[in-house]
């Protein structure tokens, strides 16, 4: 492996894609679609509990309803997979403006997307955005892919043995993000979006960004030392 590379890492949500998170109207419709799908009748409380964004209470309910918890977990990522597709190819749900920058970046350094967001997902946008991405790494459509979001490092470990890089920078706007990055021995960028824009810098991040713009100049000074 080489060291300290030229590798910029990118959390999905809340950097790239607008707004924190998937909305719960897709988990929502994803899982009133595996619902029908399955042939199910739950209750209204069940129903929720399928409907929840977290694998347990899907668990829960699944083996109340004594169906395989996995098949429904797969059946509804999937759905919320192409829900999520559509919302971004119709514009619903936007990129952000400074996303643009990336364009240009790629040419210097090597671009990959991290996401505990669902893998589907995480490539789609991957392939929508005007950037060259050599990697998109989402969490996998299993019980175990849920359990190993960040802050676990598994995912961004995953990527840099992809690449075959051992160090580089991860972008992200929550805590969580810094400290899978210093997890997996990366140097974080904390990015300054609306909905963290009062939050206090997390401890262990390298950088403060008010825009993905400002990356080039960490690459040159960088290049400077």
């Amino acid at each position: 492996m080489t060291s300290r590379p030229d590798a910029i890492l990118f959390d999905m949500d809340g950097v790239i894609l607008e707004g924190p998170g998937t909305p719960l109207s897709v988990y929502n419709r994803a899982a009133d679609t595996a619902i029908d799908a399955l042939g199910l009748e739950p209750t209204e409380r069940q129903r929720r509990d399928l409907r929840d964004h977290g694998y347990e209470n899907v668990e829960s309910a699944c083996s109340s309803l004594g169906v395989d918890p996995t098949e429904f977990w797969r059946r509804k990522e999937e759905q919320a997979s192409r829900l999520a597709a559509d919302r971004i190819r119709s514009g619903e749900r936007g990129i952000y403006e400074d996303v643009e920058a990336l364009r240009t970046l790629g040419e210097r350094a090597t671009l990959a997307l991290v996401s505990n967001n669902r893998h589907e997902t995480a490539e789609f946008v991957a392939d929508h955005l005007p950037a060259s991405f050599a990697a998109a790494r989402g969490r996998d459509p299993t019980a175990a892919g849920w359990r190993r979001r960040k802050p676990k490092p598994d995912y961004l470990l995953e990527t840099l043995a992809e690449l075959d890089v051992d160090g580089g920078l991860y972008v992200g706007d929550r805590e969580t993000d810094v400290i899978a990055a210093e997890e997996a021995g990366l140097e974080a960028a904390y990015l300054r979006r609306p909905h963290n824009a009062d939050e206090p810098l997390p401890a262990g991040a390298t950088y403060e960004l008010e825009s993905l713009s400002e990356l080039a100049g960490i690459l040159d000074g960088r290049h400077e030392e």
